[in-house]
């Protein structure tokens, strides 16, 4: 499970662990194939609500991409509620950064700040609680993905407020993490929310996501441009048109995260496993 360096006395010094090689290990051992997050972080199931704004909105309005990026990161590799804090993990802030990419430019002690702020950030919106678990770890508990600060509980689908999306896990493991933009994660966590095919009138993302149509636009444009979206327009005789005809977007999310994909990785996951 994890890549162990060795060297001998004729060999070069062994290279610490990279971005990649923490990711990589807490990944595996999450014993997943995708990341379960509860439907109610992107969107407020209440379809009576006059918005239906849910945590994700204030990460896109405020531009926190590095923080949408750890708290989807936590929800990867916090499997287990088996613990003594709950859905929680324990590591040493210095890992955390790591496995927050925040290390990849910064010095050591950048790096832990970055990482430090970051989870004030999401404990400041109720997604997460933090403690200190001794000399050098921080210990992470998962809090509801609505942000009402209630317990984290195992998403089973069973309910409105317990649906969740699927997330393959080659969004980290082909780095689609450090490829896209802020608004194009945002509307991939949108387009796995809504059902293959779905239509999406621009306008109406300030009421039912609570960022802008400008946002949205760019983000879906980014995921089509990198082939992980299509986009189906159909024309329909409309009788109050101006010109008799009206045009609808339909969108289809590809591969790798389109449901096949994970189904195929599902399976081979299953077939490989001790």
């Amino acid at each position: 499970m994890d890549k162990q360096r060795t060297a001998s006395s004729d060999s070069s010094p062994v290279a610490p662990a990279t971005v990649a090689d923490t990711r990589n290990f807490l990944i595996e051992r999450s014993g997943r194939t995708f990341t379960p997050l509860g439907k109610t972080f992107i969107q407020n199931p209440d379809r009576t609500a006059s918005s239906r704004r849910a945590p994700l909105a204030q990460f896109v309005t405020h531009r926190d991409h590095r923080g949408l990026l750890a708290l989807l990161m936590l929800h990867t590799i916090i499997s287990s509620g088996d613990h003594e804090d709950g859905w929680s993990a324990s590591l040493p802030l210095p890992v955390w950064a790591r496995a927050f990419a925040t290390t990849a430019t910064a010095t050591d002690a950048s790096a832990k700040s970055a990482a430090t702020k970051i989870l004030t950030r999401l404990q400041a919106r109720h997604l997460i609680e933090r403690r200190h678990g001794g000399p050098r770890a921080v210990v992470i508990t998962l809090l509801s993905p609505d942000g009402s600060a209630e317990p984290y509980t195992r998403p089973i689908g069973a309910a409105a407020t317990s649906r969740f999306i699927r997330l393959n896990h080659r969004f980290w493991t082909e780095e689609w993490d450090t490829h896209l933009s802020l608004p194009a994660v945002a509307m991939l966590l949108v387009a796995l929310h809504e059902k293959p095919g779905f239509p999406l009138p621009t306008e109406r993302m300030p009421a039912w996501y609570g960022w802008s149509a400008d946002t949205a636009e760019r983000g879906l444009r980014e995921l089509r441009d990198n082939g992980l979206l299509h986009v189906e327009r159909r024309t329909r005789t409309s009788p109050l048109s101006p010109t008799g005809l009206s045009t609808q977007n339909l969108y289809t999310l590809q591969a790798p995260f389109d449901p096949d994909t994970l189904t195929r990785d599902i399976a081979a996951r299953t077939r490989t496993r001790p």
